[in-house]
């Protein structure tokens, strides 16, 4: 089975779209790691999508404080600003979807499937002491994961080594390969799709080969001046509309 898997779309319609027609006829069914809402400006449009695409959904902490679930205390004014402006915009039906979109870690065909890590749904997995812990708690040995808008991962190999696993810039077509090893272990994050993080605005997804154990990382552009243009439009911070720009 091909799986195409997202993560933090943030309400960015034009990078989802993009996405969904270049990995058009390389996937069976859709994963989404969380973060359907949040920062952009299309959060009904893509918690639609996301419903009618997914075969999973995981709630992210953005998700979860767009729905009321949580306060978003712990967010920066600019994502607290966003966040009560997404609030405002999701419909009734739109807000129950998010709502009730389950916690990781999630279980499909033999893989895991969490937002943040296999310990917390809102854990960030940067530090190597934290992501250490995590491929250990995992309950199996691949995990995928988002939450911190960085595409690549991590692996533990069979000798007990910590390794990143690199994602190099390229065309809009497959930047890099991972054949998973046997007896190793694996977190594995697809980029965000709506507000990357790695100084490379472009949006990213990953599909997973099942069968064959290989995961393909992707990048490709999209209509930014349009979903900027959008985010004026709806009065949200200029800070959030300028990032975009340049993947932080």
């Amino acid at each position: 089975m091909r799986y195409l898997i997202i993560s933090d779309i943030h309400s960015n319609l034009e990078a989802l779209t993009k996405c969904l027609q270049l990995a058009r006829g390389r996937y069976e069914e859709v994963v989404c790691l969380g973060d359907l809402v949040g920062y952009g400006p299309d959060p009904n449009a893509v918690v639609e999508a996301v419903r009618d695409l997914a075969s999973v959904t995981i709630r992210g902490n953005h998700d979860k404080a767009c729905c009321g679930i949580t306060e978003a205390e712990d967010f920066n004014p600019l994502a607290r600003f966003a966040t009560l402006w997404t609030r405002g915009q999701l419909t009734a039906q739109n807000l129950a979807a998010l709502r009730n979109l389950p916690a990781g870690p999630v279980q499909l065909d033999g893989f895991e499937f969490v937002h943040g890590s296999p310990r917390d749904e809102d854990e960030y997995l940067v530090e190597a002491e934290g992501v250490g812990m995590a491929l250990q708690d995992a309950t199996l040995p691949v995990a995928f994961f988002g939450h911190t808008h960085l595409q690549g991962g991590f692996m533990l190999t069979r000798e007990g080594t910590l390794q990143g696993v690199q994602c190099s810039a390229g065309s809009d077509d497959s930047l890099a390969t991972l054949d998973l090893e046997e007896g190793a272990r694996y977190l594995i994050n697809p980029g965000s799709v709506g507000q990357p993080r790695d100084r490379d605005w472009r949006a990213a997804f990953a599909i997973l080969d099942s069968e064959n154990g290989r995961v393909n990382f992707h990048r490709t552009p999209y209509d930014l001046a349009t979903t900027q243009d959008k985010m004026r439009k709806a009065g949200l911070p200029e800070p959030l509309i300028v990032r975009l720009e340049f993947g932080r």
